[in-house]
C-alpha cells in the first residue's frame, strides 16, 4: 500500500540501532513516502534506538515524506512519553490502525 513497513523486534540498543537504521534508510533510498516503524515486539529501547527514529524521521520529512510508529503500551512507549517524543511521533496501536486508512 502507501506505508512501507519496518518490524522490529527484541531490544534497540547501541548494537541493534544500526540495523534499525539501515532498514529505514533503505526504504527512504527505495523511494518509500510513507515509513512505518512497528515497535510492538520490542522489549526495550535505548537512546541510541531514540536517536535512529529521529533521525528517520528527520530525513522522510527532507523528502517530503512521514514517519510514523506502531507501539501498544509497555517499556517503549514509556521511553517515548518520558521524552515527549510521543508528541513528535504519529503514534498508532496496530498495523491496522494505519493501513486501513
Amino acid at each position: 500500500g502507501d506505508w512501507d513497513v519496518v518490524v522490529v523486534r527484541g531490544e534497540v540498543d547501541l548494537y541493534t540501532s544500526p540495523t534499525l537504521r539501515a532498514a529505514i534508510e533503505r526504504s527512504l533510498d527505495r523511494g518509500a513516502r510513507r515509513v512505518l516503524v512497528d515497535l510492538r515486539d520490542v522489549g526495550f529501547m535505548d537512546s541510541s534506538g531514540l536517536g535512529v527514529l529521529v533521525g528517520g524521521l528527520r530525513r522522510s520529512r527532507e523528502r517530503g515524506g512521514e514517519l510514523a510508529l506502531v507501539c501498544g503500551e509497555g517499556s517503549v512507549m514509556r521511553v517515548l512519553s518520558m521524552t515527549g517524543l510521543d508528541r513528535v511521533f504519529p503514534i498508532h496501536g496496530s498495523l491496522g490502525d494505519v493501513l486501513d486508512d
